[in-house]
């Protein structure tokens, strides 16, 4: 009689067999926090909110019947090349038409200076990754731009602000920095800053461009606002002081002067520099969208976008005025907060005993938001501080909001 081999015990019909989790995420995605703003801007979407949070450009201001006659006479001009795929740096319309602007400002720049990118805030990205490895130092002005810290905690960089007063980051105290700390990269937002709204005085970008130059040091610096003056004069560049030539990449955006939507920014930089960031921006994204671009670059070549930025200017510095001249009634009696001369923000602090974030959530209880501004800070947060956006709400919106607030 064959002798039979045992049948091998089945799992019982219907049950799901066990399984081992997958492995965890990265450090970097597990240690770094999320946006306080973007946090806050889910809430302040509810209908019928006044939001002071987020920095968002007036879309009742958006060109829109330029900006759609662009993109029909991108697709006219060649339909094909408009949704084919484009070369990494960009098109050479639009790079050029960048360059022909810094160049009209006084900062001699060609077409091959620029990169195009998804909005200034991938070209802030490049730059990391082009320059920063793990441990490597990164200084900030201290508060700083939220974004900027997300990327550079990503990277595993050590951030170290630098102290500040009223009007920016001070020269000796930077020296000292980077004569200690041997930084690889000084991140800095000298024009109308993000939360601050403060301006680096004239003098002041002369002795950071020379400092660089003499320790040695890279020089990012961010230009998203510098467009929206409304009062004051024009101040040059860090990247064009005598000294920071060969080390500061400059970052630009087209989302407070045409569309947010477009996701178009740009970023000039020194050859070495440059071509460090197209080999990370290969790996990121190949290229930044070629139908965008050329609507842009028809755009510029239509449009003055010089008077429509005027008229964008006159009615932000209406909602300025408006927005600070309601503080002192809608603020706790001895609050503080300065008058910036461009920008979207408005930077106040509270007295002592206050606390910002817990203002928050009675202010949003009443249909009224703004950003806290402890998260904007690297070490030793203010609690009392708040940013205040005045860009997006009419003025009789604003004048309400400060009634809500006040309450």
């Amino acid at each position: 009689m064959p002798t039979t081999s045992p049948t091998p015990t089945s799992p019982t019909a219907g049950a799901v067999p066990a399984s081992a989790p997958p492995p965890p995420f990265a450090a970097r995605i597990r240690t770094t926090a999320p946006s306080a703003v973007r946090e806050i801007l889910a809430v302040t979407s509810q209908p019928g909110m006044i939001s002071f949070a987020g920095g968002l450009p007036a879309p009742e201001l958006f060109d829109t019947e330029g900006m759609r006659a662009a993109y029909n006479a991108a697709f006219a001009q060649s339909a094909r090349r408009a949704l084919q795929y484009s070369t990494t740096e960009g098109t050479p319309e639009l790079r050029a038409a960048v360059a022909a602007r810094l160049d009209g400002r006084g900062l001699a720049t060609t077409g091959d200076d620029v990169l195009i990118t998804t909005g200034s805030q991938q070209g802030l990205g490049l730059i990391t990754t082009a320059l920063i490895e793990p441990g490597d130092v990164v200084l900030v002005e201290n508060p700083t731009y939220l974004a900027a810290l997300q990327g550079f905690a990503l990277a595993g960089a050590r951030v170290i602000p630098v102290p500040c007063d009223e009007e920016g980051m001070l020269p000796d105290a930077l020296a000292e920095l980077v004569a200690r700390e041997r930084p690889k990269l000084l991140y800095t937002i000298p024009t109308f800053q993000n939360p601050t709204g403060r301006t680096l005085p004239a003098a002041r970008r002369a002795e950071i461009a020379a400092i660089a130059a003499r320790l040695g040091l890279w020089l990012l610096e961010d230009d998203p606002y510098g467009d929206l003056r409304y009062e004051g004069r024009e101040l040059p560049w860090l990247a064009a002081h005598p000294g920071a030539e060969d080390r500061t990449a400059l970052l630009g955006s087209f989302s407070k002067v045409m569309a947010p939507g477009l996701r178009l920014g740009w970023l000039r930089a020194p050859a070495a520099l440059l071509r460090g960031a197209v080999l990370a921006k290969q790996s990121a994204d190949l290229h930044t969208s070629t139908v965008d671009q050329l609507a842009a670059a028809q755009y510029l070549r239509a449009v003055d976008l010089d008077a429509h930025v005027d008229r964008v200017r006159g009615a932000y510095r209406i909602r300025r005025d408006a927005l600070l001249s309601g503080l002192a009634d809608a603020l706790p009696p001895g609050s503080t907060w300065n008058r910036p001369e461009g920008g979207m923000f408005v930077w106040a602090r509270l007295p002592e005993g206050h606390d910002a974030t817990a203002l928050l959530r009675a202010a949003t209880a009443r249909g009224v938001a703004f950003v806290p501004g402890a998260p904007f800070y690297t070490h030793d947060p203010d609690p009392r501080t708040l940013r205040l956006s005045f860009t997006t709400h009419t003025s009789t919106e604003i004048e309400e909001g400060l009634r809500r607030l006040a309450g």
